[in-house]
């Protein structure tokens, strides 16, 4: 956080000093006590505080309220700011810090794939440019704040993700973070808990258009059909599209599995740059056509972001191929399911698992409410479109993706279980050296996490010579 004194924050909130002093100098900020961790923070809070003791170890500390404070509290060590609203001048503090700077800011969202943008983004800028941005996985409301004030006046670029739980979710980030540049990954399902329909998802994802202003540049996946249906009637900045299809702004042509990622020829005004980006699928191919457009946006030239994505190095449990039971290979795609992710994952399995036994094991789709029976149903018609030779599912909501492809004709083996005890018998009974698993859960499903750990014989990737070398002028 760029250093500010008492004194100039309190004649931006309108605030009376109550005790204290104007001199003491802001270094964090914070607006639930649980995130007060640090020496010289400026605390918002419309809860009155009636003991400030066990916060001793952070003093000084500034307190920016509306409450009255017990006569009896100790204020030694505490800076109070009273203010009307405290709920306002929270506000006015984050607008007046954020526009403190002037420089690009990167805000990304989709349903699959906008951590790896993310990360693909801030590994490229990283090499020219000090950058700030959202950490690996941490994109809840809660954090905004700290991230806003991770920028300070040596920060050039600046990187967030805006994940939606409910509608108001990328709106509420953006007034924080004020992006000139803004994604959409894909929209598949998701959050249909909160968001109630598909249609409620499409507009809760396309705020994203709504939260550029005239001068911002939103970068649409070209393909995907539900970025198609958000409404950008309003939207006055520029559209830059990625995809496969000549309409692209930045188009993918030549794609081809390589040893450990995908190889492609990026189309960009009529020039021509051949791409390596780690990862297995078609979709990391988008991940990096994303990340290209962007940084292209700061500056930096194609050429020279296909230079730095090749050291890009993608996560576990994505996509990751290891080492499995009975010498097996396995590919853990456990971060997260989605009926989005699931058809990108089942993809991979149809590439590198040719001339081999393919088991897919998949876990519950959460977050999806009273859709849930409807979103299992989807995804067992994914499932038939692909080659699998047995369908394992794990979870009482899992059974319905395997009935379902059952009704859709799925003539393949399908098993159901609702724990990994029985799953593990059947794999250790069926799996060979010429078995190839695909298994596709949630991070937070310890039933898929624990299993994944069991089948695995080595918890480091393979680099995977033997497994794609034959695939890889395919």
């Amino acid at each position: 956080m760029k250093p500010l004194a008492v004194g100039q924050i309190r004649t931006i909130l309108s605030g009376k000093l109550l005790h204290g002093s104007d001199e003491v100098i802001v270094l964090h900020g914070a607006y639930r006590l649980k995130q007060i961790n640090k020496k010289h923070t400026i605390y918002f809070s419309n809860k009155r505080i009636v003991d400030f003791n066990r916060l001793k170890d952070f003093f000084p500390l500034i307190v920016v309220t509306n409450s009255k404070l017990g006569k009896k509290i100790q204020l030694e060590g505490i800076t109070v700011i009273e203010v009307d609203d405290v709920d306002k001048a929270y506000w006015k503090f984050v607008h007046f810090y954020r526009n403190l700077f002037k420089l690009p800011v990167i805000a990304i969202t989709g349903t699959s794939g906008k951590t790896t943008t993310k990360e693909m983004i801030k590994h490229i800028l990283s090499f020219d440019k000090k950058i700030t941005g959202t950490g690996m996985t941490s994109n809840s409301r809660t954090a905004h704040l700290q991230y806003l004030l991770s920028i300070d006046d040596d920060t050039e670029a600046a990187v967030f993700e805006t994940a939606v739980g409910s509608p108001g979710d990328v709106l509420n980030a953006c007034n924080y973070f004020k992006p000139s540049i803004g994604i959409i990954t894909n929209i598949g399902a998701h959050h249909l808990d909160k968001c109630k329909s598909p249609e409620g998802y499409i507009k809760a994802k396309g705020e994203m258009a709504a939260a550029l202003d005239q001068n911002g540049v939103l970068i649409l996946n070209e393909e995907d059909e539900n970025s198609k249906k958000i409404d950008l009637k309003n939207f006055q900045g520029r559209i830059i599209k990625v995809g496969k299809g000549d309409p692209s702004h930045y188009k993918a042509d030549n794609i081809k599995y390589s040893t450990d990622g995908m190889e492609f020829t990026l189309v960009y005004k009529q020039h021509e740059y051949p791409i390596f980006v780690p990862g297995f699928g078609d979709h990391q191919v988008y991940n990096a056509l994303f990340a290209i457009a962007a940084v292209n946006e700061v500056g930096i030239d194609p050429s020279k972001a296909a230079h730095y994505l090749q050291s890009f190095r993608k996560f576990n449990k994505q996509l990751q191929i290891l080492d499995g039971l009975n010498g097996s290979t396995i590919i853990d795609d456990t971060w997260s399911i989605t009926t989005t992710s699931l058809e990108a994952a089942l993809k991979v399995l149809d590439k590198i698992g040719k001339g081999k036994k393919k088991i897919a094991i998949i876990g519950t789709i959460t977050d999806v409410g009273s859709w849930g029976f409807v979103i299992h149903e989807q995804a067992g018609e994914i499932v038939t479109n692909h080659n699998i030779d047995v369908l394992i599912t794990i979870g009482m909501h899992a059974k319905i993706i395997g009935d379902h492809a059952i009704k859709c004709g799925f003539k393949s083996k399908v098993f159901s279980f609702n724990n990994s005890i029985l799953v593990l018998n059947l794999l250790r009974k069926i799996v060979d050296k010429n078995t190839i698993i695909l298994i596709k859960g949630d991070m937070y499903s310890q039933t898929i996490i624990e299993l994944a750990g069991k089948i695995r014989v080595k918890q480091t990737a393979k680099h995977g010579a033997s497994t794609m070398d034959k695939h890889k002028d395919e």
